[in-house]
């Protein structure tokens, strides 16, 4: 791998579990392109040192380059110059790797190729689409039952809730006041990502609902936190293969989710409810929270059934053997 990624959420969770992964098979792993000799080169989205790859491209070694989606949000909100700089950046490295050095693009989706092959056209070699996947014995709707009696638990889980990505907390938000105010349930709002303390505040005073900010949480705690929870809502519009739904979904939790990005295609209709987003999510129209709050509704009313069915979805298709196999296969490997 080129680098190691720090950090506890979305790639850098991801390249533990493949290097553990790997491991396990007698496959070792480094994290430079100065640490030669070595077989095959894993490009975790993009890299500056894009000379360093050329050369080993030269030598024959194989490159695979692993996409989610193409940065986005900072030209139709504004982030800032420095924010919208740095994604454009990235968003050139990350073409200039699959068009112009890559031997094989894996993407994290079907969602996540469409997505590419429509802005930038076909890539010029050989893809293939591996989802995220979860070490299934660790994310497990294990017992004692810690979700409260009291009150529904709404959780949200993201890396980050900044450079235009904290719409996704309004809308998370305005779904637990609904329930609250229309419904008359009791509800808390539990959010695990990092989030500005100037945002926390303005929500503190404004939500009208209970919040409890969980902050940025280490990836062993998140099994306890799914299943202390009685719905994911995934706040994030169009991603590419969110972590952390499949998570969820492993540890029982049922997902809630607007149809955008990759959420059609990892929660079926027994492990959640993905409905219509009400409006354009890529000119981030307002978004249909009363048709959300309906579909909370019906998953918290309901939880065996939903619960079952997110673990069955999990073992369907998202364990780490599957994705290890799909990396390997990339690579000419298996």
């Amino acid at each position: 791998m080129v680098a190691r990624i720090p950090g506890v959420a979305g790639p850098a969770n991801f390249q533990r579990r493949l290097a553990a992964g790997l491991a396990k098979r007698g496959i070792n792993t480094c994290y430079s392109l100065d640490d030669s000799p070595y077989d095959g080169i894993l490009v975790i989205g993009g890299t500056r040192r894009l000379v360093k790859l050329r050369q080993a491209h030269r030598r024959g070694v194989p490159i695979i380059q692993r996409l989610n989606g193409i940065n986005w949000i900072h030209r139709i909100r504004r982030t800032g110059c420095q924010h919208f700089l740095r994604a454009e950046l990235n968003n050139w490295l990350l073409r200039t790797i699959r068009n112009l050095i890559a031997d094989h693009v894996v993407y994290q989706s079907h969602f996540a190729r469409d997505w590419w092959e429509r802005v930038y056209g076909p890539a010029p070699i050989p893809s293939s689409v591996v989802h995220n996947a979860v070490p299934l014995d660790q994310y497990s709707p294990i017992e004692p039952d810690k979700r409260p009696k009291d009150l529904a638990r709404l959780l949200v889980v993201e890396g980050n809730l900044s450079g235009g990505y904290e719409i996704g907390l309004e809308s998370a938000v305005g779904l637990a006041r609904r329930l609250q105010d229309e419904f008359g349930l009791p509800v808390e709002l539990a959010i695990a990502a990092r989030v500005d303390p100037g945002l926390q505040d303005y929500w503190d005073k404004s939500a009208g609902v209970p919040l409890n900010w969980l902050g940025l949480v280490a990836p062993e705690e998140i099994p306890a936190i799914d299943r202390s929870a009685h719905l994911l809502y995934a706040s994030d519009i169009n991603p590419a293969c969110p972590n952390a739904v499949i998570e969820a979904m492993a540890c029982g939790l049922p997902v809630v989710a607007f149809d955008t990005g990759a959420l059609p295609e990892l929660v079926d209709e027994k492990a959640g409810k993905i409905i219509p987003y009400g409006g354009d999510p890529w000119r981030l129209d307002p978004p249909d929270i009363v048709g959300l709050a309906d579909a909370a509704l019906e998953v918290i009313a309901d939880q065996t059934k939903y619960r079952s069915g997110a673990r069955t979805r999990a073992e369907a298709i998202f364990g780490l053997e599957d994705m290890i196999d799909g990396y390997l296969r990339a690579l000419g490997w298996s």
